[in-house]
């Protein structure tokens, strides 16, 4: 089972919805932990903001293990 790598032109329209859309998300949530990180004062949030910092830049899971984890209420 052989598998090619595709190039953006092999892939059908809905396909490169998909590739878009998960970008645009994948930008958002980053943004959105970075600019929440930032503004953040150090007591409120749960171990250093360098390492959430670091986290936030692992895909999906970063941005979203920081809002679930790495804010105190």
């Amino acid at each position: 089972m052989s598998r090619s790598k595709r190039s953006w032109s092999d892939l059908t329209d809905g396909q490169r919805a998909g590739v878009v859309a998960a970008t645009v998300v994948q930008i958002t949530l980053l943004v959105a932990a970075l600019a929440d990180l930032r503004r953040r004062p150090s007591e409120q949030v749960n171990g250093d903001k360098r390492w959430w910092a670091a986290a936030s830049l692992i895909n999906f899971v970063g941005p979203l293990a920081y809002f679930a984890f790495g804010r105190r209420r």
